[in-house]
């Protein structure tokens, strides 16, 4: 079961790597290995994530813990995936840093919320109704991480989801690795989206959807 989701994982990352969304080995992904006790792999801290090796990962407990003596630490932020494993049934979670999402949280930061609404890509996040609308959470960049992963935490419910960090990067999670790496691709369409209409029409920089 370790070597599959590492794997996974490892697949995933290469595939972000390439659309190069982790600029300055900044992101970080985790991937669920078991429940009962709570065990997943995050990607380790420093890493040039456009290359594949060995200790691109390492596995953590429920407190964001290495379960191993190593050298390697966990990525900073990987007590955001720890909430989300804590209060859903997510299998996958994954957290990259793009200008488009950067630029989205500090426009719409004020709001607290960035929404969409009669937007096809909505349908990742399984909003299938004609008029539905997706309200995606900002929350404030807390420099502090245990104090970050508390307002982070407010913000998680249920199985699938994303939360942007103002100026800092979005997080998404989903039962597994395809839904969660849907659920990114989705929201960088839309945000990218977003800012190319504001380019078209800067009156909707001041209009909440």
């Amino acid at each position: 079961m370790l070597r599959e989701r590492w794997t996974e994982l490892a697949d995933v990352k290469d595939e972000l790597a390439k659309r190069d969304w982790f600029m300055g080995t900044s992101g970080n992904l985790a991937i669920k290995v078991s429940d009962h006790p709570l065990r997943f792999l995050v990607t380790a801290s420093g890493k040039d994530k456009r290359k594949r090796t060995a200790e691109d990962f390492l596995l953590v407990d429920e407190f964001g813990r290495a379960v191993e003596e190593t050298h390697l630490k966990p990525s900073a932020e990987t007590l955001l995936h720890v909430e989300i494993y804590r209060k859903t049934n997510a299998g996958c979670s994954l957290h990259v840093h793009t200008i488009d999402n950067n630029v989205i949280s500090e426009v719409y930061g004020d709001n607290g919320e960035v929404t969409f609404k009669g937007q096809e890509l909505i349908k990742a996040f399984d909003k299938w109704e004609e008029e539905a609308v997706l309200k995606i959470p900002i929350i404030r960049n807390y420099a502090h991480i245990p104090t970050l992963a508390h307002a982070f935490s407010e913000q998680v419910s249920g199985d699938t989801g994303a939360v942007l960090i103002r100026n800092h990067g979005i997080t998404v999670w989903g039962r597994n690795a395809f839904e969660a790496k849907k659920i990114l691709e989705a929201s960088e369409f839309l945000f990218r989206y977003q800012l190319r209409l504001l380019e078209h029409k800067p009156y909707q920089l001041f209009k909440v959807v």
